[in-house]
Parts: C-alpha cells; sequence; structure tokens
C-alpha cells in the first residue's frame, strides 16, 4: 500500500500566502504524476495543479499565484500558493499514482490524502 499524507493547510487573511506539502509513502517504484487538487462546499473536486517529469498544468484560476514542485527524492510535492483570496478556500488533496511493490511484483497505485483544510478570510 501507498499512503499520501498532506500538511501545511490553516487559516490566513486576503493576498497571504501558504505552503502546502505532500508525501507518498510506502514501498514505492516509481512515482509519475503527483497533484493537488481542492473541493469547495457544495462544489465538484477539481484540478489545482499537477506535475511530472519536470511538466506542470495548472488551473486557469491559480496560474501566476500558485507553484507546484516536488522532490522526486522524498516523493514530495509542495504547492505554494500566493494571493490567496477567498474563492481559494477549500479543502485540499493531494493525489500520487505510479509503481510499488506487492509482494515480489511491481503494481500500479494511485493514492489519495485525506485532505487539509485551506481557509481564506477576507
Amino acid at each position: 500500500q501507498v499512503q499520501v499524507v498532506e500538511s501545511g493547510g490553516g487559516l490566513v487573511q486576503a493576498g497571504g500566502s501558504l505552503r502546502l506539502s505532500c508525501e507518498a509513502s510506502g514501498m514505492i517504484i516509481s512515482s509519475n504524476t503527483m497533484g493537488w487538487y481542492r473541493q469547495a462546499p457544495g462544489k465538484q473536486r477539481e484540478l489545482v495543479a499537477s506535475i511530472e517529469s519536470g511538466s506542470t498544468k495548472y488551473a486557469d484560476s491559480v496560474k501566476g499565484r500558485f507553484t507546484i514542485s516536488r522532490d522526486n527524492a522524498k516523493n514530495t510535492v509542495y504547492l505554494q500558493m500566493n494571493s490567496l483570496n477567498p474563492e481559494d478556500t477549500a479543502v485540499y488533496y493531494c493525489n500520487a499514482d505510479g509503481l510499488y511493490w506487492r509482494g515480489i511484483t511491481g503494481s500500479p497505485f494511485d493514492s489519495w490524502g485525506q485532505g487539509t483544510q485551506v481557509t481564506v478570510s477576507s
């Protein structure tokens, strides 16, 4: 099994910054895409940003404000969030996929974290 754990959420005033971290752990052989999603109350979960082999993707609403990065050696992905506004308030989830050792066999994984709350006050 592969576990994904997020950290770094909290309460911040509009215009402020937060940095989220997410670590994937377990018998990981390789990690492909790591990404951040968010879900606001009453809304569907949406992709915020993702990174794979150095290539990044961002939601239009966060371009220029959020930056995703990763440390492959630590199977960790970060999300630097600047110029936060109340519309960024949501539970932020980390997702990671790749291959892990299941016994003596490599098996694909696609794992989600439990989520971390980000609240931006006006």
